[in-house]
């Protein structure tokens, strides 16, 4: 039955459009709770019954009527919030990205709450255990008491008012040193709310004009939407101009939020921002337990955190006051959640800054082709940073080809030498080689067996420590063989080069150096790579060997050459991306040389010299986009042309296959979209899963949702079996 009016309650709505944690998109229709009370805001948490469970859901809308029969709704339990946790505007930004990837409502609000929030547990409180003087301890004189200066000092910091356990250890004061003085009736415990104190604690470093310019513009934007592209080389203060503009934030009394690629990252972000800020700055990334996590989320919300650092899921944490948003390395994959809700950080973040009227930044050394497009076009304001800061040099760049030479784990005797002669020098060198593992592969030599993973259609990589194949996909780990399955042959060989083989014969030629290897096995802890760049910080030499893990916005002053083994690695891939992630790598990974005084060098290994993009390398990164750009319109490809992505995975081949043509065939493109497939993934299967896929593409954005709108209806109504699952993918950056 349609359009049925509820009973009347006292006047009030009575129908509650709930968003509902569930992979369906719509929301569901209840009564309101039987204790009625004022009418709640949208956003609020709520607890009601759906199916046999009850769950926790959000209150959407309210009205006086439903589709659906009134003897079939079932009635809010309870009400959680007299508030909503979100701000107005995080909410309004949490409904666009439900919106605008396609995803259900009910599963992206919960985004915006913290872990314990997500459980139906109150706001994490700001309250935190601290110390104050009492009466007794107010009346004391100056310099008491005189026989203990330390505690002395204490009562003196006491009488400016109470403070937390946390900061007085941040001062310099023991809790010993607390304990005695409420031994002695001086100061009791209480509950203490920190003051924010927003400041620039040491002054800032001294701009070149082009930093002052970017500077100027994006101070004076402050209070308003726009995004800047900050475009500088790799080593040319692009952290100095975020500084020096989170300080003018800061004096305006406002947020700042900056979000990291990786977690490698925070460590040595948040170490210099604390350095230069006397103010709260907070960390947000999954290596933080849930309680630490709670109670940031509370000081963002409240305005007692003055600067919150984060990874990718930061960029939905609550603010009270914002003021400015800034994306480092925007270019960067990691900002993109390739499962669940698919979404870019980078693109979710400049939304933010319009629904918040403020400034975003986008910064790189190597911008994405979507950003440096819609700078073309006056979308985004560009700021390019041509130099080095300070005495720091860009590296000279030499390539080695090697067709036809001998090579030793994958080296070339021209580049062992440059390694021997940099480090009997008292430098640092980095060696990149972007796949982890002993080889690609273990072989045959008499039948040509390859190890393939039995679950996924990949190769298993072998490892040497701890001994093993390992699947890099599904993570799937099998004993190394004694003898070659298919024949029986005990001539088993590694092929391709890993980090694990190129460590074990580095440590073995280069014995008197410490050889490092860094990569995710290695850097796994949270303590790891902390722990390395305290060893690199002190200057002794050192050799790197690890993949694009050391390539992300790392300082390493005392590497002055960078070794890339395989600079062909993505040159031929099958994703049309593949070009611009490789010039990006590279100009990342050759970035890390030559930071300090010393001159840096790169070499790069290749059997394609001729290639224009590897010929090129030494040319500023931004001169050969205009040849990636033209190659990206030709195809009507992004950032030229939309696409979006339904993805299928099944527990057979055919039923992937059959349900997508199905949906298919039930939706007529318009708007020149065009649908293509149903084709299988590029690994075609995964865990044991047979993925498949329909590629939309459009001239625009608005066109491909609409018709991506009518295939999401057609899938949630079309009948599947229970061993089925699709999802969307909007602008998608997994290969296709």
């Amino acid at each position: 039955m349609s359009n049925l009016t509820a009973p009347d309650n006292h006047g009030a709505p009575v129908i509650w459009r709930c968003a509902v944690p569930t992979p369906l998109r719509r929301s569901f229709d209840y009564w309101s709770p039987e204790e009625g009370g004022p009418n709640p805001a949208p956003g609020i948490r709520i607890k009601l019954p759906f199916g046999s469970r009850s769950v926790i859901a959000f209150l959407v809308s309210q009205g006086a009527d439903s589709d659906v029969d009134p003897k079939r709704l079932r009635r809010v339990t309870s009400v959680i919030d007299t508030e909503p946790l979100f701000p107005p505007s995080l909410f309004e930004l949490l409904i666009w990205t439900a919106t605008y990837y396609q995803h259900p409502l009910g599963e992206v609000l919960p985004l915006g709450l913290s872990p314990g929030e997500r459980r139906g547990k109150p706001e994490h409180p700001l309250e935190e255990p601290g110390l104050m003087l009492n009466e007794r301890g107010r009346g004391l004189p100056e310099g008491a008491p005189h026989q203990a200066p330390r505690q002395a000092a204490l009562v003196q910091r006491l009488a400016a008012g109470p403070i937390s356990f946390k900061q007085l250890v941040t001062e310099g004061f023991s809790r010993p040193l607390a304990n005695a003085l409420i031994s002695k009736d001086l100061a009791i415990r209480c509950d203490v709310v920190n003051t924010v104190c927003w400041r620039e604690r040491t002054p800032h470093l001294r701009a070149n004009p082009e930093q002052s310019d970017a500077i100027d513009a994006i101070t004076n934007a402050l209070g308003q939407f726009s995004v800047h592209l900050l475009y500088g080389v790799t080593g040319s203060g692009k952290t100095e101009v975020y500084l020096q503009c989170i300080a003018a934030c800061l004096k305006q009394d406002r947020q700042v939020l900056v979000l990291l690629p990786e977690i490698a990252l925070t460590p040595q972000t948040l170490a210099r921002f604390e350095a230069r800020f006397d103010a709260p700055v907070l960390a947000l990334h999954s290596g933080i337990g849930d309680a630490a996590r709670d109670r940031a989320w509370a000081a963002a919300r409240n305005g007692k955190a003055a600067i919150i650092l984060g990874t990718r899921s930061a960029v939905f944490v609550p603010l009270n006051k914002p003021g400015l948003i800034i994306v480092d390395e925007e270019h960067d994959a990691a900002f993109v959640q390739q499962d669940g809700l698919r979404y870019s950080a980078r693109d979710v973040a400049i939304k933010r800054a319009q629904l918040e009227d403020c400034p975003a930044i986008l910064g790189s050394a190597t911008p994405s082709l979507e950003s440096w497009l819609n700078a073309d076009r006056d979308r985004y304001r560009r700021h390019i940073l041509t130099q080095r800061a300070g005495a720091g040099a860009l590296p000279q760049q030499r390539l080695i080809d090697i067709r036809g030479l001998e090579l030793t784990a994958g080296l070339s005797r021209e580049l062992l030498d440059a390694v021997e002669r940099t480090l009997h020098d008292g430098n640092q060198v980095l060696l990149f080689l972007n796949r982890r593992g002993f080889a690609h592969a273990l072989v045959c030599h008499d039948c040509g067996w390859s190890s393939e993973c039995n679950h996924c259609d990949a190769r298993m990589t072998l490892h040497k420590s701890p001994p093993g194949l390992q699947c890099h996909h599904c993570g799937d780990r099998i004993a190394l063989p004694a003898r070659c399955p298919g024949c029986q042959s005990n001539r088993l060989l590694g092929t391709g080069l890993g980090t694990q083989q190129a460590e074990a014969f580095l440590s073995e030629h280069f014995a008197d150096y410490p050889v490092i290897r860094v990569d995710s096995d290695t850097m796994a802890t949270r303590g790891a790579m902390p722990k390395l760049i305290e060893q690199l910080d002190t200057g002794k030499p050192v050799l790197l060997v690890g993949t694009q893990m050391l390539s992300k916005g790392h300082h390493f002053p005392h590497v002055t050459l960078v070794a890339i083994v395989d600079a062909d690695a993505l040159l031929f891939s099958p994703d049309f991306r593949g070009e611009e992630r490789l010039l990006q790598l590279l100009t990342q990974v050759s970035g890390r040389a030559g930071r300090a005084g010393k001159r840096g060098s790169v070499l790069i290994q290749t059997r394609q010299p001729e290639h224009t993009l590897i010929r090129n390398l030494d040319a500023p990164y931004h001169s050969q986009l205009a040849t990636l750009l033209s190659l990206r319109a030709e195809s009507a490809l992004p950032p030229y042309g939309a696409l979006g992505v339904i993805r299928c995975d099944s527990k057979t081949r055919a039923t992937g296959l059959e349900f997508l043509q199905r949906i298919k065939a039930r939706v007529t493109p318009t708007g020149h979209c065009r649908v293509i497939g149903p084709l299988p993934a590029a690994m075609a299967r995964r865990k044991d899963r047979f993925r498949s896929q329909l590629v939309v593409a459009g001239p625009s954005r608005p066109a491909l949702a609409a018709l991506i709108a009518s295939l999401v209806a057609e899938a949630e109504a079309s009948r599947h079996s229970g061993g089925l699952s699709w999802s969307i993918d909007i602008d998608p950056y997994e290969s296709l």
